[in-house]
C-alpha cells in the first residue's frame, strides 16, 4: 500500500514538471511571436529591372526611419497601414505584409516592369509600365526600352494609359509590339502627333515607317513584314527612306 502510494505521487511529480515545462515553453513562444524578430524581405524581380531594393523596401516600411519595426510589439503594428506605405512606390505593384510563427515579419514585393519610355522636350521623362502605369524614371537603373516622343508625349505622362480611350489604344500598340519578338527588338521609337498618328524608326535600317492611329494593327504589321521580309532583301535595306501603311491594302515605299 505504502509503495503504490508513493509511485502515485511520483507520477504526479512528473506531470507537475510537464506541464511546468509546456507553460514556460508556450510563454516563451508567445513573447517571441508577439515581437518583431526580424524582416524578411523577397522581392519578385524576374525581368532584372533594379528600381528597387531591399534598402529602398525598409525605407518605406519605416518611413524613413520615422517608425520602428523591427524589436517592435506586433500588436503596435498595423500591417495593412504599413503595405499600403510600400505600395506607395509607383515601381511597387503589389505587397503582402504578414508575421510567421517564429515571430518574423514577411515582405512579398512584386515591381512593375516598364516597357516604354516617354520623352519630352519641355518635362520629366517617364516609363509605362506593362499595365499602363505611369512611373517616374530613376537615378538608379535605366531601362532599354522602346522611346516615346512626339507632341502627345506630354498628355501621356498626366494619367495611367487605361485611364482614357487615347491611352488604351497606345497601350494597345505597346503591348503588340512588346509580345513580339522581332518587334520588340526592332522598333526603337514611336513618334505620337497630337491626332495620334504614329511614326516608327527602326533600330537597324533608315527608313521610318508612316504607321497612322493604332487601329487594324495586325493588318497594318503584316504589310510591316511584308516590306521587311520581302521587299528590303531584295531592293535593298536602306533603299528606302519613308514606308507608309496608312492605305488598306497597300505598301508606299519610297
Amino acid at each position: 500500500m505504502f509503495k503504490r502510494l508513493r509511485l502515485k505521487k511520483g507520477v504526479k511529480v512528473v506531470m507537475a514538471a510537464l506541464v511546468l515545462v509546456s507553460v514556460i515553453g508556450f510563454t516563451e513562444n508567445k513573447q517571441s511571436g508577439d515581437t518583431c524578430k526580424d524582416i524578411v524581405i523577397r522581392i519578385d524581380n524576374q525581368y532584372d529591372n533594379y528600381f528597387i531594393s531591399e534598402s529602398d523596401v525598409l525605407s518605406l516600411m519605416t518611413a524613413a526611419g520615422a517608425h520602428v519595426v523591427k524589436g517592435a510589439s506586433f500588436r503596435d503594428l498595423n500591417l495593412k497601414e504599413i503595405e499600403e506605405r510600400v505600395k506607395s512606390d509607383r515601381f511597387i505593384k503589389k505587397a503582402e505584409i504578414y508575421k510567421d510563427l517564429k515571430g518574423n515579419m514577411l515582405v512579398n514585393i512584386d515591381l512593375r516592369r516598364p516597357f516604354a519610355r516617354i520623352v519630352q522636350s519641355n518635362g520629366p521623362d517617364a516609363y509605362i509600365a506593362t499595365d499602363g502605369a505611369i512611373l517616374p524614371v530613376s537615378d538608379k537603373f535605366s531601362a532599354r526600352v522602346v522611346l516615346i516622343t512626339g507632341k502627345y508625349a506630354g498628355q501621356l505622362v498626366k494619367n495611367d494609359l487605361m485611364a482614357t480611350d487615347e491611352g488604351k489604344k497606345i497601350y494597345g500598340m505597346l503591348r503588340f509590339i512588346n509580345n513580339d519578338k522581332f518587334w520588340k527588338a526592332q522598333i526603337a521609337q514611336i513618334d505620337i502627333d497630337k491626332k495620334l498618328n504614329m511614326t516608327l524608326y527602326p533600330q537597324v535600317t533608315k527608313q521610318y515607317v508612316e504607321f497612322g492611329q493604332p487601329y487594324d494593327l495586325e493588318e497594318k504589321f503584316k504589310k510591316l513584314t511584308i516590306f521587311y521580309k520581302q521587299i528590303l532583301p531584295k531592293k535593298g535595306w536602306n533603299t528606302y527612306e519613308r514606308v507608309n501603311l496608312m492605305y488598306e491594302g497597300q505598301i508606299i515605299a519610297e
